[in-house]
């Protein structure tokens, strides 16, 4: 078997693992669904990792398979079956041992699986991706520290864990670490903040050497690397408010399946940019996202006030909210075409100035060529207007004669 079949055959069949052991992990959150139990998230949040990880696993797959010599695609193929099986391993857990009097055979290995897994793969990884994207390839030999230190800190955390004695955390108090060793608490509790704290330095590190590239980068990577920028300030927004509304219901669960959609966007926006997929796209998504993000939470700001006002001022006559909710809803669909050009010009002339230059420049030629009578000046004005604009290496204008 030729070394491109079995990259292949070893790519769709980390993919295909992933997509089983995930759709058991589905299965078992079934058959425990009515088992009462308090997880970090809600439990079908927490089971949704699995489509993070088949959206590694997938990625991973397809870059392995167009794009061998970049490890990224290593890396999320590693990434998506470990996720699996951490998500796997929680639910697992779920069945062995809660609301049990001794829990089943792995239902501890289980539960301490799941205790770390997910977030220092997903931390860990994320880390390599941003020191290694998009081209495979450290910054310089210097960065090779960073890429070390989240070795060493990922290991470090894992043996922590793994020698540390006792009960596990709750919801699954009632087991003891099956790994643990006697007597070793005191190194486990000098092990995991190091691993921690080294973790997070070269987390740091890794997201300044993105920058550096970034800042030294032309062309298509610059667009790469907007790829990726994107859909890490999404997770971190949606992170951000995922901890906001932590304990609301339902608003837990939103933010939640937020967060997990923004996960899957990472391997998603890092597999179009290594792949080069609809590449130069980044910018209109950026500037819709900008533009649409703005006019959402302007018009739900105007929305909940102008209710508030109308209930105020309508109450005497109406003794009701239902007249005060119509009027609102007209009066934000009566602001929705002025707001968004108004924001749609706010952030061209902030963030695409040069987009935003061209169409006062296009604009200001097309009053011009109203009242020009003269062909030369036409053909200097046409020309100029060209160069500014579009900014070509060379213009040429041929105008046909009257005899031609």
């Amino acid at each position: 078997m030729t070394q491109t079949r079995l990259r292949t055959a070893a790519a769709y069949g980390g993919l295909a693992a992933t997509i089983a052991v995930a759709a058991a992990a589905v299965g078992l959150y079934i058959t425990t669904r009515s088992t009462p139990v308090n997880l970090d998230a809600p439990r079908p949040i927490e089971v949704a990792f699995g489509a993070v990880a088949i959206a590694f696993a997938a990625v991973g797959a397809v870059i392995l398979r167009r794009r061998p010599e970049n490890p990224v695609g290593w890396l999320f193929w590693g990434m998506g079956p470990f996720i699996a099986v951490a998500a796997l391993a929680q639910q697992f857990a779920v069945y062995a041992v809660v609301d049990r009097s001794s829990p089943i055979t792995g239902g501890a290995a289980a539960a301490w699986l799941q205790s770390w897994s997910i977030l220092s793969a997903l931390t860990s990884g994320v880390g390599v991706l941003l020191l290694l994207f998009p081209d495979g390839r450290l910054l310089t030999r210097r960065w090779r520290v960073a890429l070390w230190g989240l070795v060493v800190g990922f290991a470090l955390f894992v043996i922590g864990y793994l020698i540390d004695p006792g009960p596990l955390g709750q919801p699954f108090a009632s087991v003891d670490n099956p790994f643990g060793i006697e007597n070793a608490g005191r190194i486990a509790e000098v092990l995991v903040p190091i691993g921690f704290f080294l973790s997070i330095v070269s987390i740091v590190a890794a997201a300044v050497s993105l920058v550096l590239r970034y800042r030294r980068a032309g062309g298509a990577e610059r667009e790469q690397i907007k790829w990726l920028a994107f859909a890490g300030v999404a997770l971190a927004v949606s992170i951000v408010a995922a901890t906001a509304f932590e304990g609301s219901d339902p608003g837990a669960a939103i933010v939640g399946g937020c967060v997990i959609a923004s996960l899957v966007g990472v391997p998603a926006a890092a597999g179009m940019a290594i792949l080069r997929y609809r590449l130069y796209e980044i910018d209109v998504v950026v500037n819709r996202a900008l533009v649409y993000g703005s006019l959402t939470t302007l018009l739900a700001g105007a929305y909940i006030g102008l209710v508030l006002l109308f209930q105020l001022g309508l109450r005497p006559l109406t003794g009701g909210s239902g007249l005060a909710v119509a009027l609102s809803t007209l009066a934000v669909a009566a602001l929705f075409r002025p707001a968004r050009n108004r924001i749609q010009s706010l952030v061209d002339r902030r963030f695409y100035r040069h987009k935003y230059d061209a169409e006062r420049t296009l604009q200001a030629f097309a009053a011009r060529l109203r009242d020009e009578v003269d062909l030369d000046a036409l053909r200097g004005e046409l020309t100029a207007v060209v160069a500014e604009t579009m900014q070509p290496a060379h213009v040429s204008l041929w105008l046909r004669g009257a005899g031609q």
